[in-house]
């Protein structure tokens, strides 16, 4: 076999196109949300996908106050953080933080299921969340894509 005629492209940061995307989360679960974003960020969905450089898409998800949890997760779903003085352990729920920040619930999810490293921290960058229908990113025309149709 000639072994000339077949290369294997690896992605770096001049040869990446990136793409700006727009996400409506309205009446969208949460979780199966979350996981397709995290694959868009990551470029898992493009053929000259590159496991250590940053070859996802931005994306923009709006409507992040509409997002669906199932089941009893409003109120049995708990998000911790820490003061870092002895007992500065602080909880609050599901629904106590749609009601004052509801990007931020989006944001964990979505943050939780990309790599724990410096590249994730560069990927969680490239997404965009806003509560309402508004965004700030219409000067990048992002298209606005159906999540359930990725794959």
């Amino acid at each position: 076999m000639d072994t000339l005629s077949y290369k294997t492209i690896s992605a770096n940061a001049n040869t990446v196109t990136k793409e700006w995307v727009l996400i409506d989360a309205e009446n969208e679960v949460l979780g199966r949300l979350a996981s397709n974003v995290a694959k868009l960020l990551r470029g898992k969905l493009k053929p000259n996908f590159t496991p250590h450089v940053d070859c996802g898409d931005n994306v923009v998800i709006i409507n992040a106050d509409k997002v669906r949890l199932t089941g009893n997760k409003l109120d049995a779903k708990e998000y911790m953080r820490h003061s870092g003085y002895p007992g500065g352990q602080r909880t609050k729920t599901a629904r106590e933080i749609m009601a004052t920040k509801p990007q931020m619930v989006v944001e964990k999810a979505v943050k939780g299921m990309l790599p724990k490293n410096k590249l994730g921290a560069q990927l969680f960058r490239n997404l965009y969340v806003y509560p309402g229908s508004e965004h700030k990113q219409e000067a990048q025309k992002p298209k606005l894509i159906n999540i359930n149709t990725i794959r």
